[in-house]
């Protein structure tokens, strides 16, 4: 089997965790900080931490522009937490800096997302979710897929989907460990369309390998 080469963006937020788990699933991670280290990847893994401090980040090291190129020509990219803001085209509630300009996204995913939607650090929460795309990890042909036990940490939830947009995963406001806030309505929290990959939680932290194994059969044509 061909061995594939994974980016992670490793300007902020939790490099190594991500790159653990792709290294654990069979794929040579590599750190990107600039772009002709991006260049050499088969695809890119943009990690949780602060959205806007990676936005800003992605264009101090001159990164914004290769990354939407290949994001264009179809690579393969998989956002977690911050990553999936990142991919979003658009915010609903985006930061503004003391200029009063919103924080800008890389783009590719035809989905609005709101930021830090499930609350804040005291309002992070644990709970399993049906994941749609896992049928290689079932116990036998057939058969569902295990539930994914998913972290939630200052996460964002998706407010809409383009047609494009397959919806993988949802939380339901009786799994949620606030349901006031949810007003009855399950929230999206993981998508696919093509090339790009999204969750709103954080497989990287809770031994999850499956999320990224998905990821890289996306690279190989698998999945």
């Amino acid at each position: 089997m061909i061995l594939v080469k994974v980016g992670v963006l490793a300007l902020q937020g939790d490099v190594r965790e991500h790159a653990a788990v792709l290294e654990a699933s069979g794929a040579q991670a590599v750190a990107v900080r600039r772009p002709s280290e991006l260049a050499g990847v088969d695809g890119l893994v943009i990690p949780g931490g602060e959205s806007t401090t990676i936005d800003k980040l992605t264009r101090i090291f001159e990164l914004d522009v290769p990354l939407k190129e290949r994001i264009a020509e179809g690579m393969p990219v998989y956002g977690s937490c911050a990553g999936m803001i990142m991919l979003a085209d658009e915010i609903a509630d985006p930061a503004k800096d003391l200029a009063g300009n919103p924080q800008q996204t890389l783009g590719g995913l035809d989905i609005t997302v709101r930021r830090n939607a499930f609350g804040r650090q005291r309002e992070s929460f644990e709970t399993d979710l049906r994941f749609r795309g896992l049928e290689f990890s079932a116990p036998e042909a057939g058969a569902e897929a295990p539930a994914v036990h998913a972290v939630f940490i200052r996460a964002p939830w998706v407010e809409r989907v383009g047609s494009s947009v397959q919806v993988l995963a949802q939380v339901e406001p009786s799994e949620a460990s606030h349901t006031q806030t949810l007003h009855g309505a399950a929230r999206i929290v993981a998508v696919r369309s093509r090339h790009l990959l999204a969750t709103s939680f954080h497989p990287e932290v809770t031994g999850e390998r499956r999320i990224h194994e998905l990821f890289i059969r996306m690279i190989r044509g698998e999945a």
